[in-house]
């Protein structure tokens, strides 16, 4: 645990790693208490576009977590600013959430769904078939498709539910169009996350409950991996990957 401990720099998860939907999870409040009392340097790198950070740093402030709203980022954020460095001034088609229209509309990018430039799709309760059916004719009449993660599912407080990647890939299917996914396990959100760290790769640690996103992305960015298995993940989980972590841990309290 020392070796964790004595990192300058932590990237956590958020889903499956703090909380499930509303509920705390053991030992989270007491980890982000450590953080702050030894000055370390931290990120909340979530997948999850739904939320803005500031309706994160409320969410923890309600579980009696205060953290302030810098030290959020997320895949709705880590999209807006890849579409506008790529194409500035854009337009796009969004099925998601708050957080995701939040994000596009300060990086400049306008909602149209008539002749977009790009359909975005994030995680949220509010898909339907229609706009699966308008999401498919832009995509068929030259929008480029982009998912803000490349989660399959998601933790809740009642079970796993699907995340982005499930619900973009009818679109994929119908258009025989790939998407292009901008949250982890893309090192262009890991390559954000550092920055904002201020700390180099190996002064850092991953802590996440997701095999094909936080672990893989830590592997591949050169940061030490912490598995937690208090969200989607098991004991067997890791096996099913030919990578593996460098720390298995039930939670993030267990570092304390």
């Amino acid at each position: 645990m020392d070796l964790i401990r004595n990192k300058k720099g932590f990237i956590c998860d958020m889903d499956g790693v703090i909380y499930h939907g509303n509920s705390l999870l053991s030992g989270a409040k007491d980890f982000v208490e450590w953080l702050k009392n030894e000055n370390k340097e931290f990120l909340f790198l979530t997948n999850n576009p739904s939320k803005t950070p500031r309706e994160l740093m409320q969410k923890l402030e309600r579980m009696g977590i205060f953290v302030e709203e810098e030290h959020f980022y997320t895949s709705a954020l880590a999209t807006a600013y890849f579409l506008k460095t790529q194409a500035p001034g854009c337009s796009a088609f969004v099925i998601g959430d708050a957080g995701l229209y939040n994000a596009l509309y300060d990086a400049g990018i306008t909602v149209n769904d008539v002749n977009p430039d790009y359909v975005v799709v994030g995680e949220t309760r509010g898909y339907n078939y229609e706009s699966l059916l308008r999401a498919v004719r832009l995509v068929n009449n030259g929008a480029r498709l982009i998912g803000t993660n490349y989660d399959m599912t998601g933790p809740a407080e009642d079970g796993i539910i699907p995340a982005t990647r499930a619900l973009i890939s009818p679109i994929e299917m119908a258009t025989g169009k790939p998407a292009y996914f901008v949250g982890k396990p893309n090192p262009l959100m890991m390559r954000t996350g550092l920055k904002l760290l201020g700390c180099e790769s190996e002064d850092t640690v991953i802590i996440g409950d997701r095999m094909d996103t936080d672990i893989i992305s830590g592997i591949e960015s050169e940061i030490d991996t912490v598995l937690v298995l208090s969200g989607v993940s098991n004991e067997v989980t890791p096996f099913e990957f030919a990578y593996r972590p460098k720390y298995i841990l039930q939670g993030v309290g267990d570092i304390l």
